[in-house]
């Protein structure tokens, strides 16, 4: 049988275990709703900051942001990249294209693992970084990608990737063997931190110390605008 010292100490220790912050700023000129899975979403304008938590253990999180969005007062509606199920608050991941930041927290020998991804395309630049001394883990994402996007992925407001649009084993590597393709190369070359397919794993996922904070931004290399 359990103690209740023992059971108390257990109860402390799970407690005290460090809930990872993430600041989530919007230095876009335009508002951006941002979302997370787990988190649920904000509006964002130009300079303001959304901070959320996730506790020890946590994986197939991500964070992004979505554009063009419209919202009533019970908080439903549509954006036109990266919409969650038509709701403000996203109960659920949002659909391509969006560019994404992907965290799985307190994993093997006590590390977090964070990547940023254009699988699911790309909608806004973004920085995913490390807030803590003990990581200076910095991935980015600022290329023209939009301005420069293949015709075949070109969707309004953003630069979708091969999979959602073909839907074939090549560019979604269903069954496990898969390799580059010109498309996944358009991505690599001018995000060449981030997954630009399934397989990507070698070059595109990061670890910092589990009990690290991390901020993300939207729009990282545009100067940030007066209120």
């Amino acid at each position: 049988m359990v103690s209740i010292y023992s059971f108390f100490l257990v109860t402390l220790s799970v407690t005290w275990a460090h809930a990872t912050k993430f600041n989530i700023t919007n230095n876009c000129p335009n508002t951006v709703w941002a979302a997370a899975v787990p988190g649920g979403g904000r509006k964002l304008d130009n300079g303001q900051t959304w901070t959320i938590t996730a506790e020890p253990g946590t994986t197939r999180a991500r964070i992004w942001a979505r554009t063009n969005c419209q919202f009533d007062a019970s908080g439903k509606g549509k954006c036109e990249t990266g919409d969650c199920n038509g709701l403000l608050e996203c109960q659920g991941y949002g659909t391509a294209p969006s560019t994404l930041a992907e965290y799985a927290l307190k994993q093997f020998n006590d590390m977090d693992f964070i990547d940023m991804s254009n699988i699911d395309g790309f909608n806004v630049p973004m920085e995913f970084s490390s807030l803590s001394p003990s990581c200076n883990r910095v991935i980015k994402c600022t290329a023209n990608i939009l301005g420069e996007c293949p015709n075949e992925l070109k969707v309004p407001g953003g630069c979708n990737g091969p999979c959602h649009v073909f839907k074939t084993d090549k560019y979604c590597c269903n069954s496990g063997n898969c390799g580059p393709t010109n498309f996944s190369r358009f991505f690599k070359e001018r995000c060449p931190d981030v997954y630009s397919y399934p397989k990507d794993d070698a070059t595109s996922v990061f670890t910092c110390p589990s009990g690290t904070d991390y901020k993300v931004v939207f729009c990282p290399s545009l100067t940030r605008l007066s209120k």
